[in-house]
């Protein structure tokens, strides 16, 4: 049997441009009526959403999930604080590692794993200009010598 990853609704590809990733979490998320079939659709966003931890409880904050164009006047705010659903050690952990290490909680993914939807949240140090300029240089060399080898090759 082979585990495939679950197809992504939506992912923060800006994420991993501005952040360093130092870790990875999956977390439940906390959804709300026709929430889960907007999801579904694909309709999301997580650009400028974070994680944040208060008062013991995980959420997730500034991610845009669009209202079902089918729902009727309960359709919940499209960027609503949404709990995330951890163990009380990983919401401890996570808060120690932000708390005392300055890290932020960024999501990079939501997808949907046996019919629960998900985020991958990341324990992420923030990049500045020149690290992102040195990320960048490090993939075009690493194409260039990919390419070359496989020149080479053939």
């Amino acid at each position: 049997m082979t585990t495939q990853e679950p197809r992504p609704v939506a992912t923060n590809r800006k994420a991993r441009h501005d952040y360093e990733v130092l870790e990875k979490i999956e977390a439940g998320l906390v959804l709300r009526g026709t929430e889960v079939k907007s999801l579904r659709l694909g309709r999301a966003n997580l650009n400028d959403s974070f994680g944040v931890i208060e008062r013991g409880e995980a959420f997730l904050c500034n991610a845009h999930v669009s209202p079902y164009e089918f729902g009727n006047r309960e359709n919940p705010d499209p960027v609503r604080k949404r709990k995330l659903l951890l163990h009380r050690r990983e919401i401890a952990y996570l808060e120690g590692q932000v708390a005392r290490k300055g890290l932020t909680l960024v999501p990079l993914r939501l997808y949907f794993s046996r019919g629960r939807a998900k985020v991958e949240l990341a324990l992420a140090r923030g990049k500045k200009s020149p690290d992102k300029r040195e990320t960048v240089k490090r993939r075009i060399a690493e194409r260039e010598i990919r390419r070359a080898i496989k020149g080479r090759s053939s």
